[in-house]
């Protein structure tokens, strides 16, 4: 399940805005539609292209899907598109940060952060925040929203 109701893209977009923020990255947000990403983030260094996805409901065994496609669906995100999708997981208040290069060869990926019985391959990007890079001083990478 990605977004139960329209203009829920736009909490989500904020809530990575707010996380980001409170780790010391700077973000911004394109004008209009047109890009496939949704948010810029700037870790000092360089600029990434991020991608928000979000889930509000696990299906069988807990798990979460996730789409790596816009609305699209026979074209998969590539790093000309995006340089990370972010996935953000609703009602656990987790975030995984995936880089483009682990999705480039599919069109979904199931995570399950609280299954016992099922683990996730995408579990080494949870709260991977480090993917962009140092973050300014003074901040701490274990604030959550």
């Amino acid at each position: 399940m990605q977004q139960p109701a329209s203009g829920a893209k736009g909490h989500i977009e904020a809530a990575f805005l707010h996380k980001a923020s409170r780790l010391g990255f700077g973000v911004a947000k394109p004008w209009g539609d047109s890009e496939p990403y949704d948010l810029i983030l700037d870790s000092g260094k360089r600029l990434w292209r991020v991608q928000v996805k979000s889930a509000y409901r696990a299906g069988e065994y807990g798990g979460y899907t996730f789409h790596a496609h816009g609305n699209e669906h026979k074209k998969v995100y590539s790093w000309k598109d995006i340089d990370v999708l972010v996935a953000y997981i609703v009602p656990e208040d987790l975030w995984y940060v995936i880089p483009v290069s682990v999705f480039r060869k599919i069109k979904s990926m199931k995570l399950f952060p609280a299954s016992r019985r099922r683990r996730s391959k995408f579990e080494a990007y949870r709260e991977d925040w480090e993917f962009f890079g140092k973050k300014k001083a003074g901040m701490d990478s274990r604030v959550r929203l």
